[in-house]
């Protein structure tokens, strides 16, 4: 599951323009913790504007979580894509992810307009350390990587379905399907790579 091209990139800006103000000693020292903590844990990330950062969170099962780290007048606003909007399944997806979300610490499961999920949450100005940094961003890898597969098995079963027969019928490799061996081959999987 990629990010829809733009929709988070905008809504972050959305977010981010409506805090919006001056430039602020607060804020400038906010934006000098974010970019120790990112220039201290060698994360590869691009600063569009400003106080603006897209982080690439490298994962395993989820294999990159670009996460947005916006310096606003009085807080600093996480975000990052965590998958489109479920096909299938609905209620059981959203419970899954709600009952998480009680148990997150610093960002929490959040729907954008069209219903694609997102890893959202706002930290207090004078909260934002390099220390508090790497740890949103540990929570946010941790929630992103761990929740993934568990949440595609929920809302996205007959597709992970499709993909899976049409691989073994072309003969492609299933290496990265090999999560949801029992949900689209429950009869005849030993965790080899390649077609049955």
């Amino acid at each position: 599951m990629t990010e829809p091209k733009g929709r988070g990139a905008a809504w972050a800006e959305e977010r981010a323009t409506k805090e919006g103000g001056a430039s602020s000693a607060p804020r400038r020292r906010a934006e000098s913790s974010v970019e120790s903590a990112l220039a201290d844990l060698g994360l590869s990330f691009e600063s569009p504007r400003p106080g603006a950062y897209l982080v690439r969170l490298e994962g395993q099962h989820k294999l990159a979580t670009m996460t947005w780290l916006i310096v606003g007048a009085h807080s600093l606003h996480v975000e990052a894509f965590f998958c489109r909007q479920p096909d299938e399944n609905h209620a059981a997806f959203y419970r899954f992810l709600l009952e998480r979300s009680g148990r997150m610490y610093g960002v929490h499961f959040a729907l954008d307009p069209v219903g694609d999920v997102y890893l959202v949450g706002r930290l207090a100005l004078g909260s934002v350390t390099a220390d508090e940094i790497d740890r949103v961003l540990g929570c946010v890898l941790s929630y992103s990587d761990e929740n993934f597969d568990p949440a595609l098995m929920l809302g996205f079963a007959s597709s992970i379905r499709r993909e899976w027969a049409w691989r073994v019928k072309r003969g492609e490799s299933l290496a990265n399907l090999q999560a949801f061996a029992r949900l689209a081959d429950p009869h005849d999987h030993d965790g080899r790579d390649g077609p049955r």
